[in-house]
């Protein structure tokens, strides 16, 4: 009853806290307030980052419905510079002392960074307003309402969720355990509670109609979210923390019809990889996109199309995919072979094709390179080489950075090409880019065309 009244007299309000439960930091007092209003403590939760050297950083996280005021005062010395981002979206802050406030007009992901620090920042999650609000005892709800659950009695400590079942993950919940949807159809995922250290957060496998909306994932020891041979997977609203191996953020293997809104991903590794065949998913991947975004690689990929497929007959097709309307924030590869923000290295005689990638902010990031396009034989992770690249745009990419190597576009043989590439209103350190003479590119490719 208290939870129920208090969310009611927070939404009115149009701004919903909640309490935290788990590991705090105390980098950073964080507040927020509708504008004028009352100011509302928020939990700052401890969150891991970066493999190649795991460092604690913050996250805090609350709904909104209308303008807040946000004050985030730095508890271990003064400020010198702030870096909001995504740059893109060009807040402006007020600085007193070692404090800064500023102002949100709408539901956003961020990060905020003082003096240039990366490692021990603060992600700020302004989630939109939840739409409804589920109680224990509903019928079809699987409910996890506030405090911590780690199953005791089932192995591997996951949870599987049969068809037609609503998982709500109610504020202030954190789930020890990973959720599993396999064979399954109808099933939803949401709430604005916390998974936090599972094995991977959610498996969602020959299945159907699955929604997965408003969660988050806290360090999980491989993928964030592992979709197989999946068909109508949604993805909204999620945000993601992991600093291990192969602790990918969203991984499709054969999935098809597949939206991923507004989510923010930190990985140590791709933070978006889609596949056609591997393990015992098989199948093409078709009606893929993402859009509206905040990509974070600290190791590996933003974006990775294409690596694995069926080498038995003529491979698998990677057909019609869209990712508009993102922000990367860092990229960080040390193999060069591996570097690239929008990658597609195609593999296993998979054919990819009619890709669009728009309206794409690229900041500066640690090492690697922004184009990459390769027809790939890596011993390590392929059986074949890939069959072709095709019909792909690259459309309003603005890159702000130095010290990226150059792009590459190679084909493997003349039977394994890379043809038709558009590269439409590219932007390099403000400059529109011209021509391909910096980038790398092989005698296997043809039908390269700068607008």
């Amino acid at each position: 009853m208290m939870m129920s009244l208090f969310c009611t007299l927070a939404l009115s309000a149009q701004l919903v806290t909640y309490s935290g439960i788990g590991q705090h930091n105390d980098d950073y007092t964080v507040r927020v307030r509708t504008v004028g209003g009352e100011w509302h403590d928020l939990f700052e939760y401890n969150v891991q980052v970066d493999m190649d050297n795991v460092q604690n950083a913050s996250m805090v996280q609350f709904d909104m419905g209308s303008p807040v005021e946000i004050m985030v005062k730095k508890n271990d010395g003064l400020i010198q510079t702030v870096d909001i981002r995504p740059l893109s979206r060009k807040i402006k802050y007020e600085k007193k002392m070692n404090t800064i406030v500023f102002t949100l007009d709408k539901p956003q992901y961020l990060s905020v960074e003082f003096n240039g620090d990366r490692l021990h920042n603060l992600h700020l999650f302004a989630n939109p307003m939840e739409t409804e609000i589920l109680k224990e005892g509903d019928k079809g709800v699987m409910y996890f309402g506030p405090g911590i659950h780690k199953p005791k009695d089932l192995p591997g400590i996951e949870i599987p969720i049969p068809s037609n079942t609503t998982v709500y993950l109610a504020p202030g919940a954190v789930l020890q355990a990973k959720l599993v949807v396999d064979r399954a159809e109808n099933v939803r995922i949401v709430g604005r509670g916390i998974i936090d250290h599972p094995q991977r957060g959610i498996e969602v496998t020959h299945s159907k109609n699955i929604i997965i909306d408003g969660i988050t994932v806290v360090n999980p020891d491989h993928y964030t979210v592992f979709g197989g041979e999946t068909d109508g997977l949604i993805i909204r609203n999620l945000k993601s923390f992991s600093c291990k191996g192969w602790s990918d953020g969203i991984d499709l293997m054969s999935c098809n019809d597949v939206l991923i809104d507004n989510v923010f991903l930190r990985n140590s590794d791709d933070c978006i990889a889609v596949y056609g065949h591997r393990w015992h998913f098989y199948g093409g991947s078709k009606n893929v996109t993402v859009q509206n975004s905040v990509l974070w690689a600290d190791i590996a990929h933003p974006i990775n199309i294409g690596g694995h497929g069926n080498t038995k007959g003529t491979g698998d097709v990677l057909e019609n995919y869209t990712f508009r309307n993102i922000d990367i924030l860092e990229h960080d590869e040390d193999d060069r072979d591996y570097q690239g923000c929008l990658a597609i290295g195609c593999g296993d005689r998979n054919h990819v094709r009619d890709v669009l990638f728009e309206n794409i902010h690229v900041e500066n990031f640690q090492e690697g390179r922004l184009f990459h396009l390769s027809i790939n034989f890596n011993a390590k992770y392929n059986s074949a080489p890939g069959g072709s690249i095709s019909n792909i745009i690259f459309r309003n990419i603005y890159y702000e950075g130095y010290g990226a190597n150059p792009s590459v576009i190679r084909g493997y043989d003349m039977d394994h090409d890379i043809k038709n590439i558009i590269f439409d209103n590219i932007w390099i350190n403000g400059q529109k880019m011209k021509d391909t003479q910096d980038f790398d590119i092989n005698e296997f490719v043809t039908g390269i065309k700068i607008k």
